[in-house]
């Protein structure tokens, strides 16, 4: 019987494993009945586990439990904040800022407030590392009584630049609108104390953690009553109306809880296994390009991103050919309708249109040891040679 070689896998951005916490929990509340709506024992049971899980988040955050509202996940966090809080704004306040380079989940929310909605969207510029621009942001807070929300995401999902989320938080404050940030990507590579960041709207997702998909949270100021993008039952202090998911919401709370205390531990691994990644790189394939903050401190880079352009070759190719090698990874750029788009990231971020469609991004877990790090390493020369090798011959014959 043929020895099947295991997968290396480097695409944790995307999604992770189950975490055992994580799934013990979810497997002990599916194995129960009761709506957690419900008045009668089961009901009152299952809305126990919500309760407790709420507050198991709000501790390990620093937040106050009535702040944290369950959701189905990233996205519909971002759009609950984003139109929630444009559609509940003062009267005179239309304007929207927010960064170039968010997640498809906050710029399409965006976008169509712009198209449907009538906002006045401005789209913040970003420096070459990725990092938002801070006087950009100054100046447009500076229209008094015209901005309605502000929306920069904490760590980015492409190169893996962290945002200066306190400093804008505090801009925000005191021109008193709204912020929101995605820290999807965030939570658990980064230090959480949102009690001392001071987002007023703060989105996770359980499946970028270790818990199970199809759940997540929006952490939001209860101050705040942005209007309902789901009209229903009422749930989630009328925020958020639909049958909570209690297996979910369980498995949820106990991947939170890992990944906050064990982040600084997991944090320095990561950052050991992500420059031995790096260093592999520049010396098999020098002419590689690190995009993204090169730092190795908190406050500058995701522990575990790792995102290089490859000159002369396209990211979609790349990426085929170390899936045939058994290892998986991302591109850098987005396909809609099967045509390859270069990374709007990268574009933002200076880069030509070659680079912004030649990249990779390899983003390293729990589960990521050496071996898998050298495994890329030892594939990539061979790997970038026939990409290069196919472009070349594409662009003789097109």
């Amino acid at each position: 019987m043929p020895v099947v070689s295991p997968r290396v896998y480097l695409d944790h951005a995307a999604t992770t494993a189950l975490l055992p916490a994580a799934r013990e929990a979810w497997l002990a509340e599916a194995a129960q009945v009761g709506n957690a709506s419900s008045l009668h024992a089961s009901g009152r049971r299952a809305r126990r586990v919500v309760e407790e899980s709420r507050e198991s988040v709000a501790a390990d955050l620093c937040v106050r439990p009535s702040a944290v509202v369950f959701t189905s996940g990233g996205t519909e966090a971002d759009n609950l904040a984003i139109k929630g809080l444009f559609w509940s704004r003062p009267d005179g306040a239309d304007r929207v800022l927010a960064s170039s380079i968010e997640h498809h989940a906050v710029l399409d929310p965006v976008a169509w407030l712009e198209q449907a909605q009538g906002a006045d969207v401005r789209w913040l510029p970003v420096d070459g590392l990725g990092r938002v621009s801070m006087p950009a942001l100054e100046d447009q807070l500076a229209a008094q009584g015209t901005v309605a929300l502000v929306t920069v995401m904490w760590a980015n999902n492409e190169v893996g630049t962290v945002q200066p989320v306190a400093d804008i938080a505090a801009l925000c404050r005191a021109a008193g609108v709204p912020f929101h940030t995605d820290a999807v990507q965030a939570l658990g590579h980064v230090p959480m104390d949102l009690g001392v960041v001071g987002a007023d709207a703060v989105t996770l997702s359980s499946h970028k953690i270790g818990g199970p998909p199809g759940v997540g949270a929006l952490i939001l100021d209860p101050r705040l009553a942005p209007t309902p993008v789901l009209h229903g039952g009422g749930q989630e202090r009328e925020v958020r109306s639909g049958t909570l998911d209690v297996p979910g919401i369980a498995g949820f709370a106990a991947a939170v809880t890992h990944a906050v205390r064990g982040q600084e531990q997991r944090a320095r691994r990561l950052v050991d296994l992500r420059e031995r990644l790096v260093s592999g790189i520049r010396a098999t394939v020098p002419e590689a390009v690190l995009n993204g903050d090169p730092g190795t401190g908190p406050d500058e880079r995701l522990p575990g991103n790792v995102h290089v352009s490859f000159p002369g070759c396209e990211g979609d190719l790349l990426l085929m050919l170390l899936d045939a090698a058994d290892i998986d990874c991302s591109t850098g750029s987005a396909c809609t309708a099967g045509i390859p788009e270069p990374s709007h990231v990268l574009l933002a971020m200076g880069a030509n249109e070659g680079q912004a469609r030649s990249s990779l991004r390899f983003s390293l877990g729990e589960s990521t040891t050496e071996a898998d790090v050298d495994a890329v390493v030892a594939a990539l020369p061979g790997v970038v040679s026939r990409a290069r090798r196919a472009g070349s011959l594409a662009s003789r014959t097109g």
